[in-house]
């Protein structure tokens, strides 16, 4: 698909793009990019694997300006999406087999109107189509982190299925996403084969802003992900502590009870009580007072 950027982006042919004078953008599969290459005239040789893509990037060519875009699924981020692309002060080809850069293109095409068309302009909002809906997805991690902390501290037993680790690794990857766009919009804006016009660099710089305060809110989620494995393990020690303590409390209790056991339990000729009918009633109840006076003292000491 060939595209001129117009008041907004009109569909033409191969033939108009290089008569019209205005600027383009073209998609292209890897196979059709092989084939028409040369009739874009930048200058490129440049064979394209798109398989072996693993990050988003910007490098400066003698007459081009040549990179790769590597955008995780923000609904499952073990999935990425990889395109590449080839740009000059004439236009921009993306090279895709997967439809991705289709869609982007289109959701613009759909959505954009500009009162003065450009490159710059046309770049700035296909890179807003990386980022779309990701503030809302912070503040939905957000919403899950406050739920799972509400629920730790009210013991709730479900709270080994929230997936605190799983939320941690996405804001990883994610963080990791907008790096490699901010080292992007700073190629782009540094502008070093005067591709783009000196009063159009500043959609760059507003990108690259826009990027830093998501790389700063997702650095807080994920900050908040590790309070929250935190207070989960500290919240484990308090029930190991509790457990503990009943346990030390039962043993305490029984130890005199067991030295009773013990001792009467030698049986020898003279042992006292031996042969007194209320010795059996008497050590049952000196059993149970001992019992009552450990209860109450732990208590007492708020150790129960």
């Amino acid at each position: 698909m060939y595209y001129l950027i117009k008041e907004s982006l009109e569909e033409c042919t191969i033939e108009e793009i290089k008569y019209s004078g205005s600027q383009y953008v073209a998609l292209l599969t890897s196979e059709e990019w092989n084939k028409y290459r040369e009739s874009f005239e930048m200058g490129i040789d440049m064979e394209l694997d798109l398989s072996n893509i693993h990050n988003t990037k910007a490098d400066v060519n003698y007459d081009s300006l040549t990179g790769t875009f590597c955008i995780p699924n923000r609904k499952n981020f073990y999935e990425e999406h990889k395109f590449a692309f080839a740009l000059d002060e004439k236009g921009i080809v993306f090279i895709d087999d997967s439809g991705t850069a289709q869609k982007m293109v289109n959701a613009v095409r759909r959505t954009k109107k500009w009162r003065l068309p450009s490159l710059e302009r046309f770049m700035y909002d296909f890179l807003e189509q990386i980022i779309r809906g990701d503030m809302k997805l912070m503040e939905q991690y957000d919403r899950q982190l406050d739920e799972m902390e509400y629920a730790i501290l009210n013991e709730d037993a479900d709270i080994a299925s929230m997936k605190v680790n799983d939320i941690r690794s996405d804001i990883r990857d994610i963080k990791i996403h907008y790096e490699q766009l901010m080292d992007f919009a700073q190629t782009l804006e540094e502008n070093e084969n005067s591709f783009f016009k000196p009063e159009n660099i500043r959609y760059f710089r507003l990108f690259a802003n826009k990027i830093e305060r998501l790389r700063d809110t997702s650095a807080s989620v994920r900050d908040y992900t590790m309070q929250i494995r935190d207070l989960y393990k500290a919240q484990l020690d308090i029930k190991q502590n509790k457990i503990m303590t009943i346990l030390t409390v039962v043993t305490t209790i029984f130890m005199p009870l067991t030295l009773i056991v013990g001792w009467y339990g030698m049986n020898f000729k003279y042992m006292p009580e031996l042969d007194k009918p209320m010795a059996y009633p008497v050590i049952i109840v000196l059993s149970v007072l001992i019992v009552v006076f450990s209860l109450i003292f732990f208590k007492k000491k708020k150790w129960l």
